[in-house]
């Protein structure tokens, strides 16, 4: 018996060690503690190439590309990364930040253009209750088919369109979904790309999304508030409003078409009391195919028309952009881009290196798109 005792002891002994190790092969992976504790982290690094047949770093004459700054030049555009805990019921928030060079361009007021390569883009609070949502905070704008985030976009570069509405807003907004097809959204906010107001005055925010059928993406939206007159003319505030609406449909799984109309209207004050307007519209057809599981097509097409030079500061000036776009998905984490763009304006407005004026601007763009 004594010797039974003895042997039992030496075995509990030597397989302590092995449970040890079988326990802490057992302990959660920090992904599984996330997961549990209802966190979401996801992120992207975009990194690309960028040749242009005309200067595009001039700070004279017109560029139509919003983050493509850089002719002949490797650039970190982005490192994008997303901490949220959004639950469906009771409170919540979520913290975006951009890294990179595109984030020189994002910054709202009082930071301003040109500033810091650290910019935090979106930061609110949440509280969802049955079919309303509340966020306050600084959080995307309603407006546009393209955004910050680079995995959401089918192209590489953005286009005109997405640099002439707002990037972000701060402020509040309410969404009440009316049903499982229908939502409607209202806000105030500070204005567009404004951290801190630039006047006293707000500016009010409404939208609707619509999914009438499921193939079918509608989204109408609308701000109007006093902004900034961006001429050179008058540095006080006039009432801004802008409209835009966009639409998304998925002919099959492979393909995929989209369409956007985007119209903004400034007054500027001229002096006792009398103000003019000026305004700028456009329109964007998108188009997008997958021609393997891992090969797709993007096609982008646009015309904006600056009437009165209120976004370019060139007046009676059209612009026309055509661009194509290829990718590889290599992995579920990686893409691979390779893009064609040219721009075209009925005046000469783009710079050459001799310093002439061109009608046309010509890039081509390379961009590897990393997702986790």
């Amino acid at each position: 018996m004594k010797k039974l005792l003895i042997a039992s002891a030496v075995s509990a002994a030597l397989a302590a060690p092995t449970v040890a190790l079988a326990q802490a092969a057992r302990a959660p992976t920090l992904g599984q503690v996330l997961d549990a504790s209802g966190i979401s982290v996801n992120g992207y690094i975009d990194a690309g190439y960028t040749h242009a047949d005309r200067n595009i770093e001039t700070a004279t004459g017109v560029s139509t590309r919003v983050f493509d700054s850089q002719n002949n030049s490797f650039a970190l555009h982005q490192f994008g990364l997303s901490v949220s805990k959004l639950p469906k019921q009771g409170f919540g928030g979520l913290v975006n930040v951009t890294v990179g060079s595109d984030a020189q361009v994002i910054h709202s007021f009082p930071e301003g253009p040109g500033g810091s390569t650290f910019d935090v883009t979106q930061a609110y609070a949440q509280y969802s209750g049955g079919p309303l949502t509340l966020i306050a905070g600084k959080f995307a704008t309603l407006h546009g088919t393209e955004v910050i985030w680079s995995p959401s976009n089918a192209n590489i570069s953005r286009s005109i369109l997405f640099g002439a509405v707002p990037f972000t807003h701060t402020g509040v907004r309410a969404t009440w979904a009316l049903s499982d097809t229908i939502s409607l959204i209202g806000g105030v906010n500070n204005g567009w790309d404004q951290l801190t107001d630039l006047n006293r005055q707000k500016t009010l925010e409404l939208g609707a999304t619509l999914n009438p059928i499921r193939p079918l993406n509608i989204a109408i939206s609308a701000y109007s508030g006093k902004e900034p007159a961006p001429l050179p003319t008058s540095a006080n505030s006039g009432t801004r409003t802008s409209i835009n609406a966009t639409a998304s449909f998925n002919i099959t799984d492979a393909i995929s078409v989209g369409g956007e109309v985007l119209n903004v209207t400034q007054d500027v004050p001229v002096g006792g009391g009398a103000t003019n307007s000026v305004k700028y519209n456009g329109v964007a057809g998108y188009g997008s195919f997958m021609f393997t599981s891992k090969i797709r097509g993007a096609l982008r097409v646009e015309n904006f028309d600056d009437k009165d030079g209120f976004h370019f500061g060139t007046p009676g000036t059209k612009y026309r952009e055509v661009t194509a776009t290829g990718a590889y998905l290599a992995a579920d984490s990686f893409e691979a881009r390779v893009e064609a763009r040219r721009d075209q304006g009925t005046n000469a407005v783009f710079r050459q290196y001799n310093g002439a004026l061109s009608k046309s601007l010509m890039t081509i763009a390379l961009q590897g798109l990393y997702k986790f």
